[in-house]
């Protein structure tokens, strides 16, 4: 059984979504503050968090950077807030997706398990055709520790941009348009705007090539998508 941990101070919140969850098959946990949720985060084993942002203590943003540091586990992000900068914030700290305030309980349930679903595939997609790492000229994907090298030198990336970049060099010369590649990665379909593809695109580039400008790995084939060329 998939164990989720609930990070929401808010008492009738956490216990709708614990308990719409437990009807999907999964084992949740609650932690009604921000300490208490980064402390079971770190030190209990669980499939993904959902996590709050305006919490008591420790804030969300908080939780969501050291929980990346420590693990790789989807991490949604719950905020009321409707403001980009938020959310712009909390997925450049390692988030894999949000959802803002108020929102169907049935959409949360769909979006866990769609993440979950997407890490699984990943996860069993990379260990079964590659033992330990993927090099592609400059470029080396080590995928024991998630990190990745150009030239030897270790570039940071968030989580999302590291999932992108995985499955571009997992099948390379293959042509994927940003809907294919939205619903790969994000493991969504029709639930978010997959012009998120366009700006992770974008931010692989100014990490992983030597002119972002004329890229020699990820390819834009005009009018269909993107391309990771050998």
């Amino acid at each position: 059984m998939k164990r989720i941990l609930i990070i929401e101070d808010e008492d009738i919140i956490a216990e709708v979504q614990k308990d719409y969850l437990e009807a999907g098959g999964f084992g949740v946990e609650i932690a009604a503050s921000g300490d208490i949720g980064l402390k079971k985060a770190l030190e209990e084993e669980y499939d993904l968090v959902i996590l709050d942002l305006m919490l008591p203590k420790t804030d969300g943003f908080e939780i969501c950077k050291r929980v990346r540091q420590a693990k790789n586990i989807p991490i949604l992000m719950v905020t009321a807030k409707k403001e980009d900068i938020d959310k712009i914030r909390g997925l450049g700290l390692g988030a894999d997706d949000y959802i803002t305030k108020p929102f169907s309980v049935g959409e949360l349930v769909a979006r866990v398990k769609a993440h979950l679903a997407r890490y699984e595939r990943l996860t069993s997609d990379y260990r079964a055709r590659y033992q330990d790492e993927i090099r592609v000229r400059g470029i080396r994907i080590d995928k024991m520790s998630r990190k990745v090298f150009v030239n030897e030198s270790e570039v940071p990336l968030t989580s999302k941009e590291y999932d992108l970049l995985l499955f571009l060099a997992l099948h390379p010369n293959r042509v994927f348009s940003k809907d294919e590649l939205f619903e790969k990665i994000w493991g969504l379909d029709a639930l978010s705007d997959n012009a998120t593809v366009t700006v992770y695109i974008s931010k692989l580039r100014e990490k992983v090539e030597t002119d972002p400008s004329k890229p020699q790995y990820i390819e834009t084939i005009w009018g269909v998508g993107y391309r990771f060329n050998l």
